[in-house]
């Protein structure tokens, strides 16, 4: 599980601010928690070990509700449709893109996102988004539950 964004720009430090209010006990052998704040490539690089899915927590652009959360499966082709390996870029795009540039496959990805109402320069989530916080949280952990449930043949 990786939390993305940069703290100093306001609701851009939406993934760091949930991935700090997970329950510790959701880490285990197979679950690993990390804020990755703005280290895109450090997330790559950590991608190349294998992982068979990424919940991937992320402030995104306000399409007309600041603070509306949105769970969805990624889709991997168009978002690492550019190629290379950018050092700068942290979005998931940058990350797919960087993965695939150095020899790796994204893995199945479930993003938790939430709409922005700024990311100005500041520390500090606005009102709408740090009340969607809670609600990201809980997300995370079904998303957690349903990618650590064993699956079963029918």
């Amino acid at each position: 599980m990786a939390g993305i964004g940069n703290i100093f720009l306001g609701d851009d430090g939406f993934g760091p601010e949930v991935m700090s209010r997970l329950p510790p006990n959701l880490a285990g052998p197979d679950v690993r928690l990390c804020d990755y704040g703005i280290r895109g490539v450090h997330l790559a690089y950590d991608l190349l070990d294998g992982w068979d899915s990424l919940v991937l927590v992320d402030a995104l652009p306000c399409r007309d509700r600041p603070g509306a959360l949105h769970v969805f499966e990624a889709d991997q082709e168009s978002l690492s449709s550019t190629s290379g390996l950018d050092a700068h870029a942290m979005d998931p795009a940058a990350v797919f893109a960087s993965v695939r540039a150095l020899g790796g496959s994204p893995p199945y990805t479930v993003v938790v996102g939430c709409e922005v109402a700024t990311v100005t320069d500041g520390i500090g989530l606005s009102e709408p988004v740090a009340a969607a916080v809670p609600g990201a949280v809980a997300a995370v952990e079904a998303a957690v539950a349903r990618l650590s449930a064993p699956v079963r043949e029918g």
